[in-house]
């Protein structure tokens, strides 16, 4: 699997591929997918990649159709693992990486609620409004990482405030909605106070290398391999009743 990265040219390409996902079905952006893959990256176990790209096609479970483009699929699953490689690859070589942060124009308005928005539409919109413009920049690749969680929970499981600590660092950018999340963003505004996007962005990808280290040693590890009965020696009877030794019998080989 080649680890170089993505051209602009192919991260624009993804972008639309990812768009063209059969509908009902609600994709991730190039955006969130980045964070997602990140997510995906600094879990505490190593995760196939059969496990984690059917979750790219839909942000709420989904499964896409037998029916699917083929060719649109291969496309999509070589970009998507090229990308993961050279995340993955930065990440463990350099401590870095450069996320895809998707512009915003804070002059454009965001699109109206439709007619009969429930209330917890509502209330999501202004959580959303109460953001501040470095924060709505991040939002999506962070939503992206949190799916990534919610689909493997084993790292937000993980017994470890460093861990905690490093996750509120960048759930700090997703909508506040309950009395407690607010004073955790307020908290963290004094701890890591963030001037501006490229203040942000390089604490985020220092967050992300912080988990990496932080689940390494778990990631990799190999278990043990434990034996059901005691290990044989070559000059003890063979097990299977043979009256021979083990050397000249099922331990000859």
């Amino acid at each position: 699997m080649s680890t170089q990265d993505l051209t602009d040219a192919e991260f624009a390409e993804l972008d639309e591929l990812l768009a063209a996902t059969p509908a009902p079905l609600q994709p991730l952006d190039a955006s969130m997918l980045d964070g997602y893959l990140c997510g995906v990256i600094v879990q505490p176990r190593l995760i196939d990649v059969d496990e984690w790209l059917p979750n790219i096609f839909d942000y709420d479970g989904g499964r896409l159709p037998e029916s699917a483009d083929a060719a649109w699929l291969d496309r999509i699953t070589a970009l998507v693992q090229r990308r993961h490689a050279a995340l993955n690859r930065g990440l463990v070589e350099d401590g870095w990486f450069d996320p895809v942060i998707l512009d915003i124009d804070e002059e454009q308005p965001p699109e109206p609620l439709p007619e009969g928005a429930s209330d917890e539409e509502r209330a999501a919109r202004d959580s959303y409004e109460a953001l501040g413009p470095i924060s709505r920049a991040l939002m999506p690749w962070v939503a992206g990482f949190q799916h990534a969680v919610l689909c493997f929970p084993e790292l937000a499981e993980l017994p470890d405030d460093d861990v905690a600590t490093a996750m509120a660092r960048l759930y700090r950018h997703l909508p506040a909605e309950t009395a407690e999340e607010k004073e955790v963003v307020a908290t963290l505004d004094r701890a890591y106070p963030l001037e501006d996007l490229d203040t942000a962005i390089e604490e985020l990808v220092a967050t992300v290398a912080d988990l990496a280290d932080l689940t390494e040693e778990a990631r990799y590890r190999v278990d043990t391999i434990r034996r059901d009965q005691p290990k044989v020696g070559r000059n003890d009877p063979c097990p299977c009743g043979s009256g021979r030794k083990y050397k000249t019998c099922h331990g000859a080989n």
